[in-house]
């Protein structure tokens, strides 16, 4: 389908309506509050905006520049903002990110700005507001929507793109931003809330972390069929300028980036203690069930928020069934949590081998969190246990030849090789892991064996560990351990999926008793095993289509797609050697919101699990993912969503300069670790934001007055005369004062 543009109407205010309807006199008061607040905060001064293309010497104060076509000229970079508002109800959450381009120059710009979302996240809504126009995005092919979106920029019109470049990454794309002009784009997600054990959670990545894209390991190659004998090797990572955005020096730059974040929590339950892990909130109450919680802010976009709440005393609820029926189908969604039944631990010996990332990207606070950590669960192990460590970064260290007994003198040595791991250098996983799956033991079916594979994740060519954990993998299962404020969790829980086992996000030093104590227990306790589930009213279309084995504490959820609302779902298992059963009533089933999205991506993510175990081919897969992605109107890394301004707006012979927005670096990361000391040549794995600096500004000190407060506020660059700004200001409160004069006239009826 060809882009559509909503009716025009003259004036600010109807496209507000359109865009958000009864709630547009609050979110247009929040939303000219919230541009007054990002331009305003900061610096008092705004400079002269400079030409389109500069010199660093013409600029008067310090500006992010980016390199221009045109030899020795820049172009200051775009600068955004962005609101995040998720509404949870229940099993589900709603996320509304709503992204502020701002073009501080005097020529037409192209605006291409990488950003994380949950991996998954369900993303099935574009809107695009230029000036007094809101365009509504279609989705399409691929190919397709990058041909509509190149043909609108060529021809001068503003479109908008997102696209998907991993689950969890994608990138949106803004071309023919105005001269001193800021373009919104809104984009909408559906996911699930996690669960574990009586705790529930959501995490919203904020930043993507420079990733490492390694040589391959096994290099395959490309030869024509009837050609002259010449070939290439095919690159492990061939889309990797697309996932690595600049970074900006946090030494000589101010935290870039603002966001502001507001979760509306209904949990459908008493609830108990709401907290949130990495952000100072404040939390409102306004009922039992619900919590609003606000982030204070704007803060640099540095870190993932994570909030999990738990419900208040003696209601934790065990079960969980909803439905929705859309266009005619009807979905189902199930949590059921197994009882905790008392019985032994599981007793069995275990081969447990820790592989820890030293890497570049794990300097600073994130090596510290990773090594202790490990020293906590080398303590855990039982004398009947055996070992071994592997550490490694561009290189690869294997402790001792074969798993050994953890016996004090063994458990030394660990300790010792472990406290003494410094970061440096790339981040080669795939060796690693290999290592760590090579089963030498010959008494294998009376001992578990286990990876605890501790990283950030920080690299580009995710798809090659899978594949090497779905060949070597046997009887290991493999556990995923999160390090850092911003890992990258489509690995870990794809990593985890095919391995068997589980993933634990440790974002700070205090965390790492209570979350690896938490892991430990689930190593330790039976498995949950030989899960099925049987849908009694016939045809239905249940994913996972092979329940996973389930840790302790962890629930069996499920979606389906039904024939009808009625019959039963029975659920079966062994939870150690016990058998286990509950029966589900379907037509009791409570009302839920955006199901049907939910089920549509899992199994999305199925076709991709089934091509990785090689159970089906890659041209089946991509057959059922793009049908569900057409169907159900979501972006996936064959569709996109692409939204065009019918209006051509940039003037014939007008240049248009491309500027990929900079990203922060993670809060904790060490940025020489990662980028090197020699900033003349910084690796080629990554790339370095361009921050030209006057000469009487240079300084290889990190700035004194960019030192960030307890709540890291966002200083925006700004330059040298705030004549326009302070217009600016008054014109946006005065705007936001008429808005509320007319809600609340509306309210009583204009009663004065």
């Amino acid at each position: 389908m060809a882009p559509t543009t909503q009716a025009t109407t003259t004036g600010l205010w109807p496209s507000f309506q359109a865009l958000f309807g009864h709630a547009a006199p609050l979110l247009l008061l929040s939303v000219l509050l919230a541009v007054a607040t990002l331009l305003v905060a900061g610096h008092p001064a705004r400079a002269e905006i400079g030409p389109s293309l500069v010199t660093p010497g013409e600029m008067q104060s310090g500006s992010l520049l980016f390199r221009a076509t045109e030899k020795g000229r820049y172009v200051e970079a775009p600068r955004l903002g962005t609101d995040v508002d998720l509404t949870v109800s229940g099993p589900t959450a709603r996320a509304r990110v709503t992204q502020l381009f701002q073009n501080p120059t005097d020529g037409w710009v192209e605006a291409v700005y990488v950003y994380p979302l949950p991996e998954d996240g369900a993303v099935d809504t574009l809107k695009m507001v230029v000036g007094d126009r809101v365009i509504t995005g279609d989705i399409a092919a691929r190919e397709e929507a990058r041909r509509t979106y190149e043909a609108a920029k060529q021809a001068g019109q503003t479109a908008g793109l997102v696209e998907e470049e991993r689950p969890n990454l994608f990138t949106t794309s803004v071309a023919n931003v105005g001269p001193g002009e800021t373009v919104m784009i809104q984009i909408e997600y559906q996911e699930s809330v996690h669960q574990s054990g009586s705790a529930f959670s959501l995490r919203v990545p904020l930043v993507v972390a420079p990733r490492y894209s390694p040589a391959p390991v096994a290099q395959t190659v490309d030869l024509a069929p009837g050609g002259n004998g010449w070939g290439r090797t095919a690159d492990p990572v061939p889309d990797r300028d697309r996932i690595t955005p600049p970074v900006a020096d946090p030494r000589r730059s101010a935290p870039l980036n603002p966001v502001t974040l507001t979760v509306r929590l209904q949990a459908g339950f008493p609830l108990g203690e709401v907290v949130s892990a990495n952000h100072a909130v404040d939390i409102d109450a306004p009922g039992p069930d619900s919590r609003v919680i606000r982030m204070k802010g704007p803060v640099p976009a540095n870190r993932d928020f994570e909030l999990s709440w738990t419900p208040a005393a003696g209601t934790a609820p065990s079960v969980g069934l909803f439905r929705e029926t859309v266009a005619g189908d009807d979905y189902l969604l199930a949590f059921v949590t197994p009882p905790a039944l008392a019985q032994a631990e599981d007793k069995r010996p275990r081969d447990v081998v820790f592989v820890i990332d030293n890497s570049g990207s794990m300097g600073g606070t994130s090596m510290a969190q990773a090594k202790a950590s490990l020293l906590y669960a080398l303590g855990r192990l039982s004398p009947a246990d055996r070992f071994n460590v592997v550490r490694f970064d561009d290189t690869l260290d294997v402790l001792f030849p074969d798993a050994v007994p953890a016996d004090a003198e063994h458990i030394g040595t660990a300790r010792g090789f472990v406290s003494g791991l410094q970061a440096s250098g790339g981040t080669e996983m795939v060796p690693a892991m290999r290592a760590a799956l090579a089963d030498r033991s010959t008494d294998g079916a009376a001992r578990l064996r286990q990876v605890v594979f501790l990283t950030d994740g920080a690299i580009g060519d995710e798809q090659q560990l899978f594949d090497t954990i779905s060949a070597l993998r046997g009887r290991s299962r493999v556990f995923m351990v999160g390090i850092g404020s911003a890992p990258n969790s489509y690995l870990m829980n794809r990593a985890a999926e095919l391995g068997r086992g589980t993933f634990t996000q440790i974002g700070s030093t205090e965390q790492v008793e209570e979350r690896m104590r938490s892991l430990f227990e689930k190593l330790e306790s039976p498995v949950v095993t030989n899960l099925s589930a049987r849908v009694s009213a016939g045809d239905a279309d249940v994913t996972p289509e092979s329940l996973p084995d389930l840790y302790r504490g962890e629930p069996v959820v499920l979606a389906a797609k039904l024939a009808t609302l009625s019959g039963t779902i029975e659920i079966k298992g062994m939870i150690g050697d016990r058998p286990w059963t509950v029966t589900l009533p379907v037509a009791q089933a409570a009302e839920g919101a955006g199901l049907s999205k939910l089920w549509a991506r899992r199994k999305i993510a199925d076709a991709e699990v089934a091509q990785t175990l090689r159970q089906i081919t890659p041209e089946q897969a991509d057959e059922r993912i793009l049908a569900l992605a057409l169907q159900h109107r979501l972006v996936t890394r064959l569709t996109s969503l692409v939204a065009v301004d019918k209006t051509p707006r940039r003037p014939d012979g007008a240049p248009l300069s491309r500027s990929d927005i900079p990203l922060n670096l993670p809060s904790g990361w060490d940025f020489e670790k990662v980028f090197g000391a020699d900033k003349a040549s910084p690796p080629a794995e990554f790339r370095e934001a361009a921050l030209l600096l006057p000469a009487a500004a240079r300084s290889t000190e990190p700035a004194a007055a960019h030192k960030p407060t307890p709540v890291e506020e966002v200083v925006l660059p700004v330059t040298a005369t705030d004549a326009e700004l302070r217009i600016l200001a008054g014109a946006l409160l005065l705007l936001a004062g008429l808005a509320v004069f007319r809600f609340s006239r509306r309210s009583t009826g204009g009663r004065a």
